[in-house]
């Protein structure tokens, strides 16, 4: 495991937030605003997929769903936002292949991110590109009522559901993919946290941590891991 030199920063520093996501609006029962609904503008907190049997799950669930699963496929193998996935037209995917590099333009930025394409990411877009016919200036992820790409809010519900039928417990939403792909990428292949910060766009080590939601396992393992 790699350090865990994001933990030490400055006390001045603030603490980042676990999984900001969507704004919250303000909810309402009958009409009636909601007075224990949190407050327009307030963050919720979203998790990444822990469980490898429930990431296979929701692959399964998905099938059938060319679109779906590529979109499920892609957030977990790639440092996208949702954002950005929603983005991508056929033009800039359709000839991928294995260890191809696209990159894509950050709204939020105006930067551009590059990532590699694994085998599981070209198979998903294939599986997509086989089920219909598609023109180059369409978007990956079209809407099956307009022809304009999917909005995050969609997604994000899409996202619960899955996670719902998977047997989840706890809060997810659009954002979950990304961080699946780095929690796994930490957890599974002990990927250090500064390369994750990088592929991330993070502007410190503890803001990596806490985005992925496990510094406190980690903290914990530094216990565990020594008895003197």
């Amino acid at each position: 495991m790699g350090q865990l030199c994001g933990l030490c920063r400055k006390k001045e520093e603030p603490i980042p937030d676990c999984s900001s996501v969507e704004p919250i609006e303000k909810g309402q029962i009958n009409g009636k605003p909601n007075p224990n609904h949190p407050k327009k503008g307030s963050s919720i907190k979203v998790s990444p997929i822990k469980d490898k049997t429930a990431i296979k799950a929701i692959k399964d669930f998905l099938a059938g769903r060319p679109r779906d699963l590529c979109f499920f496929t892609l957030g977990i193998n790639t440092a996208f936002r949702a954002n950005e996935l929603l983005s991508i037209k056929i033009y800039q995917v359709r000839r991928l292949r294995p260890g191809d590099d696209f990159e894509l333009k950050l709204p939020k930025t105006k930067t551009y991110r590059r990532v590699t394409a694994n085998r599981a990411v070209v198979n998903a877009i294939q599986n997509l590109l086989k089920s219909g016919h598609f023109e180059d200036e369409d978007w990956l992820f079209k809407s099956k009522t307009t022809n304009e790409p999917l909005k995050v809010s969609t997604v994000s519900k899409y996202v619960k559901n899955w996670c719902q039928k998977a047997g989840l417990a706890g809060n997810y939403a659009s954002h979950s993919l990304r961080k699946t792909w780095g929690y796994w990428q930490r957890v599974g292949k002990d990927v250090p946290i500064p390369l994750l910060m990088v592929a991330f766009g993070h502007s410190n080590q503890s803001q990596t941590l806490q985005y992925l939601c496990i510094q406190s396992e980690e903290i914990a393992g530094i216990y565990m891991g020594l008895e003197l």
